[in-house]
């Protein structure tokens, strides 16, 4: 960031933290009128699903739509016009709305290579975060997100909203009763059934994109349709392969119901084994993290149609004293005690989490903290597939032993005036 624009920001945050504090200080119950004014930038996919939910609540104004391409605001707009009298300022420059002292909190659904700038940045001007999954486009990204979040005193919420489901909870509560005992493997996946991008052209950017600001901190390179909306997802410029993309909520939960927290050797396999398009990504994957007393794995095949136990997307814990599987109906304990629970709804119960933790200031279900490091597994399964060998994690550091090529992959090269900072 500019030093010309920083100043700005530090000047702006005062304001908006004043508000916040004013909003928070007296509660939902003391000023239940009082609503809560968020701006969503990238409104492409997520993002809309994200206004949809958000503008659900009373207590929630949709101030500001932001997105470098003005073809997404008409579908966005409609969302917002169901639910709220008051139309939304649209912006396409994020960099507008962190100078806005009326927005308390923004919604981060762009493409993951602008995750962490955004929610950094954001911070850095007073505001609350709400970011998706995959949090960061690097492990380094992540740390700096944390950093960011604690220092400015920031609410920052992952969008990983099983966390928040009440069956998942009462899952997580099973576990750590112990009535499953030990948990030496368990099993995530996903056979997504994806259909190949296909091979296109590059071509002239589309009328009404702000092509400069939707790369950020990537690289200059032509514009590509097969670069552009989602799609942008299977390039290690801007995603983080299938296992970022669904793996982190898979492996999300399993942190939770296990309590672990940094893996001691990871290795990853597979490759670009299918499909014939212009992804750069593996299509087929392996995972292994080995944690202490637990093996965690990861497996996509998002060209298959069948995935495991005619589950597409899932979770088994093997235990001691049974096999906790989770499905489309909820979980359930096999081979073992009998235990289980229906599915209930995530979504919504998420979103009003983050609300009621800006009006409380108080840490979200989805803590960044614990959402880098679920998304820092995913991160470091792609290091390990793109250099070909068994890793060795240092927890402490978020380095690898004795690696030097692995480690460079943990940061990225900026294009500037992206750059992410040494220090928030």
């Amino acid at each position: 960031m500019s030093t010309l624009n920083r100043r700005r920001f530090l000047r702006t945050s005062a304001a908006s933290v004043a508000a916040l504090s004013a909003l928070t200080a007296a509660g939902a119950a003391d000023k239940p009128n009082e609503k809560i004014r968020l701006a969503v930038l990238g409104v492409h996919g997520r993002g809309r699903a994200l206004v949809h939910g958000f503008s659900s609540f009373a207590d929630v104004d949709i101030a500001i739509i932001c997105d470098p391409d003005e073809n997404t605001f008409a579908k966005a707009l409609q969302s917002v016009n169901k639910r709220q009298k008051r139309q939304p300022k649209f912006v396409r420059d994020l960099r507008h709305v962190f100078e806005d002292p009326a927005i308390h909190a923004v919604v981060i659904a762009t493409p993951g290579h602008w995750h962490a700038l955004a929610t950094i940045w954001a911070c850095q001007a007073g505001k609350h975060v709400y970011v998706e999954k995959p949090i960061s486009h690097n492990l380094i990204e992540g740390r700096r997100m944390v950093e960011a979040a604690r220092k400015y005193d920031r609410i920052v919420q992952v969008g990983t909203q099983r966390r928040s489901g009440a069956h998942f909870q009462s899952a997580a509560a099973f576990v750590r009763s112990g009535k499953l005992g030990k948990v030496p493997f368990v099993r995530t996946w996903i056979a997504g059934n994806r259909p190949s991008i296909g091979h296109k052209s590059d071509c002239p950017v589309p009328a009404g994109v702000d092509y400069d600001l939707w790369l950020g901190p990537a690289p200059q390179r032509p514009f590509n349709p097969n670069r552009f909306h989602y799609n942008w997802h299977w390039h290690w410029d801007y995603g983080t392969s299938e296992i970022g993309n669904n793996g982190v909520h898979a492996l999300d939960v399993a942190r939770m119901m296990l309590g672990l927290e940094a893996p001691q050797t990871i290795t990853c396999g597979g490759g670009k084994l299918f499909y014939d398009d212009d992804r750069q990504m593996p299509d087929t994957t392996v995972a292994v993290f080995d944690f202490p007393g637990t093996t965690l794995i990861w497996e996509h095949r998002i060209w298959s149609k069948t995935g495991v136990a005619g589950e597409p997307f899932g979770i088994m814990l093997y235990g001691e004293h049974g096999t906790l599987v989770f499905d489309r109906k909820g979980w359930h304990v096999e081979d073992g005690v009998a235990a289980s629970d229906q599915a209930a709804e995530i979504e919504r119960p998420h979103l009003r989490n983050f609300l009621d933790c800006l009006r409380e200031h108080k840490r979200p279900n989805a803590d960044i903290e614990e959402g880098h490091k679920s998304t820092r597994l995913c991160h470091l399964a792609n290091i390990a597939d793109r250099v070909g060998r068994r890793l060795s994690f240092d927890a402490a550091t978020e380095t690898l032993r004795n690696d030097a090529a692995a480690n460079e992959l943990l940061g990225r090269t900026y294009r500037p005036p992206f750059v992410l900072p040494d220090k928030v």
